[in-house]
């Protein structure tokens, strides 16, 4: 066995063949859960090296492979044993930028990347399915080759997730590229660089005598790690003990099977404990803590010194008990959505997943802020994220900007919280971390296809939060179901019933510009229950009659009853519904 770190231009230059075997599921990654995080650190990435020059690897995570002695030509043959989701997607994503950088004429970029997805010619043969370097398991071949040929056309398998995959890369490839027209060589360049030299993973090779089984289970095998939260525990109960006057079993609160209970951070999956612990460290200290750090930081914190005297350590360390427990109280009406000011805002944080704002949140609601100016401070966090988050804006310097507003928050006053969150975040002016015009959101939603752009998710909350502002103007209403499904008015298979006017010239543009507007916001709506396809895909007629039978929701009053339903309502639409969108989230200027 061999462990090396090597990046996709060292896993994929040479003539070789990653072969997923057969008892390997399919490929099963998913938007929200891989693509968009997977995304956000290669734009993150390639956005650092074009700002500094040079930045550090980003690790991707291991990847098992065991050398096949079978040989096509010099073809070089591998099994994957382990990490096949992860392998499948990096050629998705390579292969996206390649057909991005050859359709936009960057034709040498292009050609480079050629090599990492392709075979050469002369060590294919018959089977033209060497050419490519990953191959994945039976079920998901047709589909890998469709979309992995650029000219192959993979409209049957629009459905696949790897097809799903390659055109979601390429959406954010070419919305990155076009953030800034005149930085696009730059940015070609740097896009290039980070995916191929800074984007690493570690590569477990086996010998072809080792059984791979074995290894794979001894690889996945888990322990029982020390806690973080027992290493604090401990040192905590020890300095609170140090004269023994004191009853320490009554100072820490977090043995509980709540707090021991193992929840999802990002890609992590950590105890309750261990996680908030993380949270109260950065909103005392205002600076960042690493998750494997959170004990070492704790002891800088809290200054355990064995020359203090025992009456000294042992007041410093009820103090930071008592604080422990306070804050430790207030994280768990916010998990448990137990603060009706901010149960609404609590559920859009977790969709938004800005788990980055809970030591901001944590320090509002455990530092006695009166209630209207927590209202306020929650008013302008939800509008501002919600608006950067439409308007497709980077969320990379959102550690640091927190950070700031936690120290404002520290220096100024509780029983003006509110006033310190508007005002800092109306005060910042750079591009990764400006407040969103209106105008931005309007133009977002005429000419943006939020239903490619957005997770399902995150489209999901803007759509209710229109809703809410509907009923609440118009009903006695005031709550949205979660559980609504997004649906198309003009549906996604649009050519069965809804013909394109003869009248237009260029049928290819018109299709062309028909398949980009119908996932822009005016053309989506929320259902109460999920319409079979046929309705679903039914003609204007029909799909109208059908959308009656949802007309407790006011987003489908405005629809029902247009005689048509063609591009330009969908255009009017949407800025109608960017309008109200704008009234849900304002600008800082008109948060009162």
């Amino acid at each position: 066995m061999q462990v090396n770190i090597r990046n996709l231009q060292t896993m994929f230059m040479n003539q070789v063949r990653y072969e997923i075997p057969l008892y390997q599921r399919r490929y099963v990654w998913e938007q929200e859960d891989q693509w968009d995080p997977l995304w956000e650190d290669v734009q993150n990435t390639s956005e650092e090296f074009l700002e500094n020059g040079s930045t550090a690897a980003h690790f991707l995570g291991a990847v098992v492979l065991q050398n096949q002695p079978q040989s096509a030509g010099n073809l070089s043959i591998w099994s994957v044993v382990d990490g096949q989701q992860r392998l499948t997607t990096m050629q998705l994503l390579l292969d996206a930028v390649q057909e991005v950088f050859e359709q936009r004429g960057h034709s040498d970029a292009a050609a480079r990347l050629e090599v990492l997805v392709l075979n050469n010619q002369a060590f294919v043969g018959d089977d033209s399915d060497r050419y490519f370097k990953v191959w994945p398991t039976m079920g998901d071949q047709a589909a890998f080759r469709h979309t992995m040929h650029n000219h192959l056309p993979s409209e049957e398998y629009q459905n696949a997730r790897i097809v799903r995959a390659h055109e979601f890369f390429k959406l954010q490839i070419n919305q990155w590229l076009d953030e800034y027209p005149e930085q696009t060589g730059v940015r070609v360049y740097a896009l290039e660089h980070a995916i191929t030299y800074l984007l690493q993973m570690v590569v477990i090779d086996l010998d072809t005598n080792e059984e791979p089984h074995v290894i794979f289970e001894t690889l996945n095998a888990r322990g029982t790690p020390l806690l973080q939260s027992e290493l604090i525990k401990n040192m905590l109960l020890y300095e609170a003990g140090r004269t023994g006057s004191t009853d320490t079993s009554k100072l820490w609160s977090f043995d509980e099977d709540w707090w021991r209970r193992e929840v999802r951070q990002g890609r992590l999956v950590r105890p309750r404990s261990d996680i908030f612990l993380n949270y109260w460290l950065v909103m005392r200290t205002q600076k960042e803590v690493v998750h494997n750090n959170v004990f070492r930081d704790f002891r800088i914190y809290g200054n355990f010194d064995s020359s203090k005297s025992d009456e000294k350590a042992v007041k410093e360390a009820e103090a930071i008990a008592y604080d422990l427990r306070n804050a430790g109280q207030s994280f768990v009406r916010m998990e448990n959505a137990e603060i009706s000011e901010m149960e609404v805002f609590l559920y859009r944080r977790g969709v938004m997943q800005v788990g980055v704002l809970t030591p901001v949140l944590l320090w509002l609601v455990s530092s006695k802020v009166p209630e209207e100016q927590l209202q306020k401070g929650i008013r302008a966090l939800e509008s501002y994220l919600v608006r950067r988050m439409v308007c497709r804006m980077t969320t990379k310097d959102y550690n640091r900007l927190f950070l700031g507003l936690l120290g404002e928050l520290e220096q100024g006053e509780a029983n003006k919280a509110g006033e310190t969150v508007l005002e800092f975040l109306k005060g910042q002016d750079a591009d990764s971390r400006v407040w969103p015009e209106d105008i931005d959101v309007e133009e977002t939603f005429i000419h943006s296809p939020l239903y490619r752009l957005l997770t399902r998710g995150r489209l999901r909350i803007v759509l209710e939060g229109i809703e809410e502002e509907l009923q609440t103007n118009k009903a006695a209403i005031q709550s949205v179901p979660r559980n609504l499904t997004i649906e198309h008015v003009m549906p996604q298979a649009w050519s069965h019933n809804w013909t394109l006017p003869a009248a237009v010239e260029d049928q290819t543009q018109a299709r062309i510009d028909r398949n980009r507007i119908i996932h822009s916001i005016g053309n989506l709506t929320l259902v109460n229950r999920r319409l079979n396809s046929s309705l679903s895909n039914a003609g204007w007629e029909e799909k109208s009659g059908t959308l009656r039978n949802h007309f407790n929701l006011f987003l489908n009053k405005e629809i029902v009853d247009e005689p048509k339903w063609n591009e330009d309502k969908i255009r009017e639409r949407s800025r109608y519904l960017a309008q109200l969108a704008i009234k849900v989230w304002p600008h800082a200027d008109n948060i009162e």
